[in-house]
Formats: structure tokens, C-alpha cells, sequence
């Protein structure tokens, strides 16, 4: 009986540190993956989420800026209109 759970304690040992190496594995696979789709990305000028949402937020601005520049003028070329007659 000792011996046979001295094999069992010995397999579950072995099972132990095989499923601690796969995990090992995984993990540097996935570090290795996300590092070649990163350096991939970066050649190939692919911009962040970040990076897009800050020039989106940019592009608003200025359309409203814009949208306010123009209604300005609106009102001043109907001044000017007004005083010319």
C-alpha cells in the first residue's frame, strides 16, 4: 500500500509541475504573440484607440469652432449689408 501511494503522490507531483510548465508556456506565448502583433502594428502606422479618439475629439472641436466662425460672419455680413443701404 505505501508503495502505491508513493507512485500516485509521485504522478500527482508530475502532473502538478506539467500543468505549471503549460501555464509557464502559455503565458510566454501569449507575451510573444502580443509583442510581434504589437511591433506589426507599429511598422504597418496602425494608431491607438487613444490616439483616434483624441483626434476625433480634435475634428469635433474645430467643426464647432468652425460652425460658430461662420455663424459670426453670418451676422456681421448682415450688419454690413444693412449699413450699405
Amino acid at each position: 500500500m505505501q508503495t502505491r501511494n508513493k507512485i500516485l503522490d509521485d504522478l500527482s507531483q508530475l502532473m502538478t509541475n506539467a500543468m505549471g510548465m503549460a501555464q509557464g508556456a502559455k503565458t510566454e506565448a501569449e507575451t510573444a504573440m502580443k509583442s510581434l502583433i504589437d511591433r506589426w502594428l507599429a511598422d504597418h502606422d496602425f494608431v491607438t484607440r487613444e490616439e483616434f479618439d483624441a483626434v476625433r475629439a480634435m475634428a469635433q472641436k474645430a467643426r464647432e469652432e468652425n460652425a460658430a466662425l461662420s455663424a459670426r460672419l453670418a451676422v456681421l455680413e448682415a450688419n454690413a449689408a444693412q449699413q450699405n443701404t
